[in-house]
């Protein structure tokens, strides 16, 4: 058997397995969540016990070893089976950080018992509210005292705080002013959450559009202890890099299978539903739309997985992992337009899901970058124009 044939028959397995723990969360469950905004602990249970989120951890670890293609296509399959893996992606992305730039202490520590479910690592704390992307401008500033460091800034749409035990806190540890460029002085916390929250931590829930368990944080002098400095001191921007690009691809393949929920949702309602005796399927006006949305998202997924797989190899990928998320929020959000027309009034109906599934889609235009920020930088970084911003 080939190589490349071998994979591709696990990568089955992989979406066969991920569907069938998905099968026990129906669309009623997470429209109940949405109603509630609650958050879905138990689905999150599921698939940790089932191996899904320790996927990127080694196998030394208690992971499965796998690599970003593979933890792509277990999101992807969430959100395609009705779910929002939203709820615990994180934990994914996270790893490029703690994975690449670790110390072999902080990995035997904290590694297995994510892998397990014991830790949950589902909060990623960089974008603050005078800056959003402006990143290398954040305010929040960590200074050493003795063996800790002191925190004091803000965070804002920092999500899942409240569901997490781990936080990654990226930190100015040296004044802007002191530095010669401005992703220097940069640095990486591990915080936990268990003894930060209520001793110099304060989280405040913000109400959404959609059920995203968002949250704004307030740093008052929190002590984070030296030894959860992640890599080295003021290095900590090229640290964040690595998990903004796995995040990047990640986020492509929810949209990937947001999109294709939404076209066989689409698909299948065209073909049930009569109006005038026949099947308005049977209607160009409804089949075009579907078909070109069907073709958009089936582009974005080659996209994806071409800097999954530059990711695995430890290739430069931040153009195509910035396509990626583009092309696939792109298109997932013409999908969720095109299913939202053919169900007509319906698809106003929260028994239906459409509109539960349009909110959340509709996020990805924005987070965790948005759209113009990636046209920004293909065409500086790419296409060599001129710096815009």
């Amino acid at each position: 058997m080939s190589v490349v044939k071998e994979q591709l028959e696990f990568l089955e397995e992989l979406r066969l397995s991920v569907r069938n723990v998905c099968k026990k969360f129906p669309d009623e469950y997470w429209r109940k969540l949405d109603e509630e905004e609650g958050y879905p602990t138990e689905f999150v249970k599921a698939i940790t016990d089932a191996g899904f989120l320790g996927a990127l951890i080694p196998e030394e670890y208690g992971g499965s070893g796998l690599g970003i293609l593979e933890a792509s296509i277990i999101l992807e399959e969430i959100n395609r089976s009705g779910g929002n893996s939203g709820a615990c992606h994180a934990q994914m992305y996270t790893m490029g950080t703690l994975l690449r730039h670790g110390s072999k202490e902080q990995k035997e520590k904290y590694l297995p018992k994510i892998a397990d479910g014991t830790l949950r690592l589902q909060a990623f704390g960089v974008t603050e509210p005078n800056t959003g992307t402006d990143t290398t401008n954040l305010k929040t500033m960590a200074v050493r005292e003795g063996n800790h460091y002191i925190v004091n800034g803000q965070k804002v749409f920092i999500s899942r705080t409240e569901h997490s035990d781990l936080m990654i806190l990226l930190v100015r540890t040296t004044p802007i002013e002191k530095v010669v460029k401005k992703s220097e002085g940069l640095s990486v916390l591990l915080v936990d959450l268990r003894d930060a929250i209520g001793n110099g931590l304060e989280i405040r829930p913000i109400k959404t559009m959609m059920n995203h368990a968002t949250t704004e944080l307030f740093i008052d002098n929190l002590k984070v202890p030296v030894e959860n400095l992640i890599g080295e001191e003021g290095k900590g921007f090229r640290y964040i890099l690595d998990g903004m690009n796995a995040e990047r691809i990640l986020i492509a393949a929810e949209c990937i299978g947001d999109g294709r929920w939404f076209i066989e949702r689409a698909r299948d309602y065209a073909n049930e539903r009569v109006v005038f005796n026949r099947p308005i399927g049977q209607n160009q006006g409804i089949q075009f739309p579907i078909a070109t949305a069907h073709i958009h998202i089936e582009a974005a997924d080659l996209m994806r997985i071409k800097a999954a797989q530059l990711f695995d190899s430890g290739e430069k990928c931040a153009a195509e992992a910035n396509m990626a998320k583009l092309l696939a929020a792109d298109a997932s959000w013409e999908a969720a337009n095109v299913a939202l027309q053919t169900y007509g009034g319906f698809g106003f109906a929260t028994e239906y899901d459409i509109e539960r599934k349009f909110k959340e889609t509709r996020l990805y235009q924005v987070a965790p970058i948005s759209t113009n920020l990636i046209l920004s930088y293909v065409g500086e970084h790419v296409l060599k124009l001129p710096k815009s911003y």
